[in-house]
């Protein structure tokens, strides 16, 4: 099961939610996050060449990453066949950000990605959620209740995204598009549309979060259960961005194909 949406949209809580119920009904749960796999292409030698802007991920992290996630989750579904174990992945898709989960391509991942058995959810907060999400963003990361948290987007991070992604709504001419320019306020009618739209052909389905839920003080990244991470190894950070940098020689194409992240091949 992978949970996709934008930052400060609930994924984590309900990756926590999930997780959960999945342990309490006796399943081994392994997790791919791309807070989590993010941080060790940065922190690779190859990969610090391509430090973080402004609190942006650079496009060549965020393609390499993408590389190794599809690659991973076939090795997984490989190695643990069984449905005791599950694997729960988090992907934002925003600029690119493991979007290559959502793209079919002619490889061993796309029979698992296509399946039935696999399926995409969108949590779709209401105004009110969002809001108060992005209000309790800012609050935790200048005091974190976990260390995950400090790797969170900052709040004019969650603003550009939001306004990326109203860019992709008018670029595919959805009907819940806001027309004319400027700034656009969230909705959660143009954040569904973009999603379901750039997930078509997966199993999809849309998880409305309307209520706040309160975590006493806990933090959304404490799973409360054990879990196993999906995470890159050297080896593995090193040839995704090897093969990035020789796949994409020039950063504008590499750029461009990153801002066309809801093209359903990037083109």
């Amino acid at each position: 099961m992978f949970v996709a949406g934008l930052p400060g949209a609930g994924k984590s809580l309900v990756i926590r939610e999930l997780a959960r119920l999945a342990a309490g009904a006796g399943r081994t749960v392994y997790t791919v996050q791309w807070d989590v796999a993010r941080p060790v292409f940065e922190a690779a030698p190859a990969g610090r060449r391509y430090p973080l802007a402004d609190g942006v991920t650079h496009v060549v992290i965020r393609k390499a990453a993408g590389l190794w996630v599809r690659d991973a989750v076939a090795v997984w579904q490989a190695a643990h066949p069984d449905p005791a174990h599950l694997l729960i992945g988090e992907l934002p898709l925003v600029g690119g950000r493991f979007i290559e989960l959502a793209r079919p391509a002619a490889d061993r991942a796309e029979a698992v990605l296509a399946a039935p058995s696999c399926r995409f959810v969108i949590p779709v907060p209401s105004r009110d959620v969002r809001a108060f999400v992005e209000a309790e963003r800012d609050r935790r990361m200048a005091q974190p209740a976990h260390a995950r948290e400090r790797e969170d987007a900052p709040s004019h991070v969650l603003r550009a995204l939001w306004n990326e992604l109203v860019g992709a709504a008018r670029a595919l001419a959805l009907s819940a598009a806001p027309a004319g320019g400027g700034a656009v306020p969230y909705d959660p009618a143009i954040y569904e549309a973009v999603y379901r739209r750039v997930l078509g052909r997966r199993h999809v389905e849309t998880l409305p979060l309307t209520r706040v839920l309160q975590l006493g003080g806990a933090s959304a990244y404490d799973l409360g259960v054990p879990t196993r991470e999906l995470l890159p190894s050297a080896v593995e950070v090193e040839r995704a961005i090897r093969a990035v940098e020789a796949r994409y020689p020039s950063p504008d194409e590499l750029t461009a194909d990153a801002d066309r992240w809801y093209s359903s091949n990037g083109g």
